[in-house]
């Protein structure tokens, strides 16, 4: 008779093997029998969503713990969707408009319309639902797909999105504008529906963002079909980024109308630069001696288990590969790379105390710092060299946080556009706020976002003239959540905010974090 760990273990294997061959992320209860559906679900390796549905996730996972749902949120829908309706649904004008604008965030409902819906809401996991809606499916109508479920062209989603995206999401939409390089499949489906109103909104928009040709030739276009069309600008403010047709996708865009639009509150709400040091050795010395402190929290905050003895003990040298205590060590070798890290960093900031662009620093040096910030593990063999590649070459996702990163495609796009904003910003009090969060927002590398994002964050203060800034792990959870809010709702004023408190105390010589012995 076999043991409940033999019994558990065949039940694994079905599981993997409907993962493997079959790639379920949405697990159908008629895919599993229901002795391996039970066991697996006692022993918390699937989880339910809804009735007859489910998902594989961490037996580990704690109690609210939202990653493993995040990171399934997509695949589900599009299995369950194409279960349920078919090819016979789409996703609405709005959703659909976000995801080609390249913002995949986990909304919290999502619209998806079909004939054979009935016009009700299915609650998910955490806080997240569908609303089915009842609706014919329009002759003609534009369906492209995007990772299985059936979304609207960006022509279709701007047509037939309502006029308070323009106001809600003008990121999004600008985005999405700028990648209409012709004006004949939106005048296609504006003469087909007789769009008059929509026509003005949309051209409108067009000439918000300086694509007059195309805003110029659908007014031209509607009133040859005799349709009177008034133009109005739906945005309730322009923006000062050159929009042009260079990039093809969205990931770029997104990055420059971030950064204009967020500038001016972050410039408003943190403190002014207190200017260059004169005084060099004396900068790089206070750098060394809040070392200890700053090590201790950064890699707490990532959860490493770390103290001032271990941290005194990889900085001098102390310890021992051979040694099969500090090699298996991962919070060692972690500490280790910290500490080699920290001294490219210094580096990079002495560059910048001499003059040179802080901006153009960073993007020569971060891949130096990125390396050994991991070298310790891949002696080891905690890591594998591949890992020090540089960026990331497979989807990543932030525990906790409904913001998916862009695809590894879409993140070098990101990264063009975010150095090239770095080194033309003027403000240092910008290059701090919006290098730390641009920086964790596109996530370049599979690991160690947050410990680059705060090297980058304490160069730009240098180039500033701020003192080195710690962010204490006792805050982490405000940190964590400011930086939530602003990929997810664009408003980095809580992260603006904060990240000025702590470096006002820091100006006024007032501790910000202790050392943990």
């Amino acid at each position: 008779m076999a043991t409940p760990s033999e019994k558990l273990a065949l039940s694994l294997e079905v599981l993997k093997k409907l993962q493997g061959e079959k790639n379920e992320i949405a697990i159908p209860s008629s895919a599993l029998s229901r002795t391996h559906r039970e066991r697996l679900m006692k022993k918390g390796f699937i989880k339910p969503v809804l009735k007859g549905w489910y998902i594989s996730v961490n037996p580990q996972e704690q109690s609210g713990e939202t990653t493993y749902w995040y990171m399934s949120y997509w695949q589900f829908c599009a299995r369950y969707l194409t279960e349920k309706y078919g090819e016979k649904y789409y996703i609405s004008a709005e959703q659909s408009l976000l995801i080609h604008a390249g913002n995949t965030t986990v909304p919290p409902q999502m619209i998806v319309k079909s004939p054979k819906a009935s016009n009700t809401k299915l609650d998910l996991l955490h806080n997240t639902s569908l609303y089915l809606l009842k609706s014919p499916l329009r002759k003609g109508l534009r369906i492209e797909e995007f990772n299985g479920i059936r979304i609207l062209s960006k022509a279709a989603s701007l047509v037939y999105s309502t006029a308070t995206i323009f106001v809600k999401n003008p990121i999004e939409v600008r985005t999405v504008l700028a990648l209409i390089t012709d004006a004949s499949e939106i005048l296609s489906l504006l003469l087909e529906g007789e769009h008059s109103v929509v026509a003005g909104r949309i051209a409108g928009a067009f000439r918000n963002i300086g694509k007059e040709k195309i805003a110029n030739e659908i007014v031209k276009t509607m009133a040859a079909a005799d349709f009177k069309v008034r133009e109005v600008d739906p945005f309730e403010s322009s923006t000062s980024i050159a929009l042009n047709t260079r990039e093809k996708t969205p990931y770029g865009y997104r990055i420059r109308l971030l950064w204009s639009e967020m500038r001016a509150i972050v410039m408003k709400n943190f403190p002014e630069s207190p200017h260059l040091t004169k005084d060099n050795k004396q900068y790089l010395a206070s750098i060394a001696d809040i070392y200890a402190t700053d090590a201790y929290h950064s890699l707490s905050i990532e959860r490493y288990f770390v103290s001032a003895k271990l941290i005194e003990k990889v900085k001098s040298g102390a310890w021992d590969l051979a040694q099969e205590e500090d090699k298996k060590h991962r919070d060692a070798m972690a500490a280790r790379g910290y500490w080699q890290a920290t001294q490219l960093v210094k580096k990079s900031i002495e560059k910048i105390l001499k003059g040179e662009n802080s901006g153009k620093v960073f993007a020569d040096d971060h891949a130096d710092w990125y390396r050994e910030l991991f070298a310790p593990s891949v002696a080891v063999g905690i890591l594998k060299p591949v890992d020090l590649a540089g960026y990331r070459m497979n989807q990543v996702y932030i525990s906790n946080s409904m913001h998916t990163p862009f695809t590894r495609d879409g993140l070098r796009d990101a990264m063009f556009a975010f150095l090239e904003l770095l080194e033309k910003e003027e403000d240092a009090r910008v290059r701090v706020v919006l290098g730390h969060f641009i920086f964790v927002y596109i996530h370049p590398y599979m690991d160690g976002n947050g410990r680059m994002a705060r090297f980058l964050m304490n160069v730009m203060l240098a180039s500033g003239g701020y003192p080195w800034t710690v962010i204490p792990v006792e805050e982490r959870d405000r940190y964590i959540a400011a930086l939530e809010e602003a990929s997810v709702n664009h408003n980095i004023k809580p992260f603006t905010i904060f990240i000025a408190e702590l470096v006002q105390q820091s100006i006024d010589g007032k501790p910000v974090a202790k050392l943990v012995e």
